[in-house]
């Protein structure tokens, strides 16, 4: 069998020469791993310079001659340090100094001391912040500050307290006093935790704070000095127990500066109505120079100024010029009052939906009247209170300027963004003498514009089941008129009566709102009623159903003196409703008025406590009692009435105890509504007593004088008291309820 030809190659001199070196550098490269000193390493004689000269040609040649001509191999060999030999070694014996070894035994060292801790710094810190503190209110190694020797003290809290002066009467200190309690640092945010650096630094605070308040009054060079009482002398002021420190303060107010000249000029040009509007703003030279009344004063003046016709008055901030030397301070309050101007005509920005002349009907001014800005702003809020907008802008607009000493003409123009105009309500209750009842209904608050609402509403309840259409004009004809048509069926279901009742009602009323409060309201209006009413059973008889049909000119007038629509705590009330009735029974014609007085009356009693009284009377003359339909009848009891007992329950009564009505009415309360200091302010206690009768006669006689007592809660809220009230009968009759809940919106009365 053939081999294959292998390959043969011959080598030049030079290339066995460079081979040799190669090898030779490896064989040394290996024994420098392992051996020291290093030994020189070959080289080829092609090779790079570096090489070269570490490993000449000279000893490739001759590798054993190039060694012998070292350094290394002329040198003596070094016999004082004889090798060690690890198998020689005895374990149990000491070890021997290391040669050459230059490190000492550990025990034959010598440790340097130990520098002493320092203070933790933050420790320290707070100890240096409290000295410092302190000796900034005078407080450290030069003693406290000065105190004054006789002294009026006010204690602001349980550890501040102000001095002033004793032989010097401060006429503002009590303000001062008042004001800086109600600011003071120190006694707002005092804490048990506190330490005394920070007391310290409160105290500056507060020494600032009293300082500026003196010169809201006048007094520029007042000095104020404050201390620290009880610090422990032996502990220091670090270590001292922060709740036994109180600080004074030293008030030494000094001269009170007065004003100097006030410089008003440009008010001149406002011509006759000068003196009427200099007199609005009161400071005058020499008086005491006081910050608030300055800021008073310019709000007043911009007030003046918006009620007197100039409708593009603007007052700027005062500039008060102190001069020590003096002892005087000089007023500029600059201002710009324009020219005067009466009302014009109001501009509606979208007629279609309100138009200008509804909107004009709603003004509590006519055009040609002196502008005032005050029922500009009284015109927004009337728009508002529509329901129909969601913001609305009123800007006056000149139109015709003043000339020749006459005022000009501006008109408002209105600007208004309509509101969501549909709602649908619900309401779900229960009561244990009403049942459960359930209403909803449907209303567009714009269906016949301007402001003419269109409402559909029903009622299925236990004892109630109503549907009904309301039609309702707001400020008809003027502002706060209502025009009202409400037509509906019900059925009645009470203890007194049962009725089936179709009613048309028309009303035309004059309201007072919380925006304008009137003290004359008025109604007048017309009821047709056709209704079949059944009285309780007798004895377990039922009485039949008699149809009665009804019609009423009945009309309210009322005197409103109270300071408040929905929480009156002073002045009176007082309401009268005449009711011209016909009533038609089987062909038999009655005619009969019912008439009925109410009168209330509020009284503050200190602080907290507001007294309210109710009277209420009335009568029915002119027709028997059986002639009357139950439901025209008097009835008394429930929260509106006599509370603790249940509606309708006072008042004559039947065989079967049932009640059955009357034709007169007295009822009389009283209440203590006694404000807290609960949910700031929020809530009050109401306790009551309430009395009611029903007679037979058209005349009261108070035969069946019935009273209840109780107490209730008064929750305010920004659209008036929410109350609730629990009552109970004092002296109650067979089948009376122990207890009443009643809950509403307003005061009782």
């Amino acid at each position: 069998m053939g081999f294959p030809a292998a390959r043969t190659s011959i080598a030049s001199p030079t290339e066995k020469a460079r081979s040799r070196r190669e090898t030779l550098v490896r064989l040394l490269v290996s024994a420098a791993l392992v051996l020291s000193p290093v030994p020189a390493l070959a080289q080829t004689r092609e090779t790079e310079p570096a090489l070269e000269d570490l490993i000449p040609d000279s000893a490739v040649d001759n590798p054993e001659a190039w060694a012998r001509q070292t350094d290394a191999a002329r040198s003596e060999p070094d016999t004082a340090a004889p090798l060690v030999i690890l198998e020689d070694l005895d374990p149990a014996g000491p070890l021997a100094p290391l040669p050459d070894m230059q490190l000492a035994w550990p025990e034959d060292v010598d440790m340097p001391a130990v520098e002493p801790l320092t203070a933790d710094p933050d420790i320290q810190m707070a100890e240096d912040a409290a000295q410092e503190e302190l000796k900034a209110i005078g407080v450290g190694d030069d003693g406290e500050a000065p105190r004054l020797a006789d002294a009026d003290i006010v204690n602001i809290g349980s550890q501040v307290e102000l001095a002033f002066p004793a032989n010097a009467p401060f006429a503002e200190r009590d303000e001062v006093g008042d004001r800086f309690a109600s600011l003071s640092s120190l006694k707002r945010l005092r804490d048990k935790d506190d330490n005394i650096a920070q007391v310290a630094r409160r105290a500056r605070v507060d020494r600032d704070l009293l300082l500026r308040m003196l010169r809201v009054y006048g007094y520029y060079d007042a000095e104020v000095y404050q201390t620290l009482g009880g610090l422990d002398p032996v502990a220091g002021a670090a270590a001292t127990d922060v709740s036994k420190v109180s600080v004074r303060f030293d008030v030494i107010p000094g001269p009170q500066y007065l004003f100097g000249t006030i410089d008003l000029a440009a008010l001149e040009t406002t011509g006759s109505d000068y003196a009427d509007l200099r007199a609005t703003f009161d400071i005058h030279p020499a008086d005491p120079v006081n910050s608030d009344d300055i800021v008073q004063e310019r709000v007043d003046l911009g007030t003046a100024l918006g009620e007197t016709g100039y409708a593009f008055s603007t007052v700027g901030d005062p500039d008060l010029l102190i001069d020590h030397a003096r002892r005087q301070g000089d007023l500029t309050v600059p201002m710009t009052p324009g020219g005067k101007y009466r009302f014009g005509q109001v501009v509606s920005a979208l007629p279609r939906f309100l138009s200008s002349r509804h909107l004009a009907n709603i003004a509590r001014f006519d055009e040609g009247d002196i502008y005032k800005r005050s029922l500009v702003d009284d015109l927004r809020r009337a728009i508002l209170a529509t329901g129909l907008v969601s913001t609305v802008n009123v800007t006056p607009r000149e139109t015709v300027p003043p000339a020749a000493g006459e005022p000009g003409t501006v008109d408002l123009d209105v600007a208004i963004a309509k509101a969501p105009l549909r709602t649908i309500a619900g309401e779900v209750g229960y009561s244990s003498g009403e049942g459960f009842r359930l209403e909803a209904s449907w209303e567009h608050r714009n269906f016949f514009p301007p402001e003419g609402m269109l409402r559909v509403r029903g009622v299925a309840g236990t004892r109630e089941q109503l549907a009904g259409v309301t039609f309702r004009r707001n400020n008809f004809r003027g502002r706060d008129q209502v025009l009202s048509v409400d037509a509906f069926a019900q059925t009645t279901d009470r203890d007194a009566f049962k009725a089936r009742t179709v009613s048309l009602l028309a009303n035309f009323e004059r309201q007072s709102t919380i925006i304008y409060q009137k003290d004359f309201v008025w109604s007048a209006g017309l009821e047709l009623v056709a209704t079949q009413e059944r009285e309780p059973p007798v004895d377990g008889v039922k009485s039949p159903r008699q149809t009665y049909f009804i019609a009423a000119l009945p009309v309210r007038a009322g005197f409103d003196g109270s300071d408040d629509l929905l929480d009156p705590t002073r002045g009176f009330r007082a309401a009268l409703r005449l009711s011209p009735e016909i009533s038609v029974l089987d062909g038999d014609k009655s005619t009969y008025v019912k008439a009925q007085a109410d009168a209330s009356y509020y009284q503050r009693v200190g602080g907290r406590v507001v007294l309210a009284a109710r009277a209420r009377l009335g009568t029915i003359t002119g027709a028997p009692l059986v002639s009357i339909a139950p439901s025209r009848r008097f009835y008394a009891g429930g929260g509106a009435s006599v509370r603790g007992y249940g509606y309708q329950q006072i008042g004559p009564r039947n065989t079967a105890g049932e009640p059955s009505g009357g034709r007169s009415l007295s009822e009389l309360a009283v209440e203590a509504r006694i404000h807290t200091g609960l949910f700031g302010g929020a809530v009050s206690f109401v306790p009551f007593l309430d009395g009611g009768a029903v007679d037979e006669t058209s005349t009261p006689r108070l035969n069946d004088l019935r009273f209840g007592a109780g107490v209730g809660i008064r929750y305010n809220t920004n659209f008036g008291p929410l109350r609730i009230d629990i009552g109970t009968p004092l002296n109650p009759r067979k089948g009376d309820s122990r207890i009443g809940v009643y809950v509403a919106l307003g005061q009782a009365f």
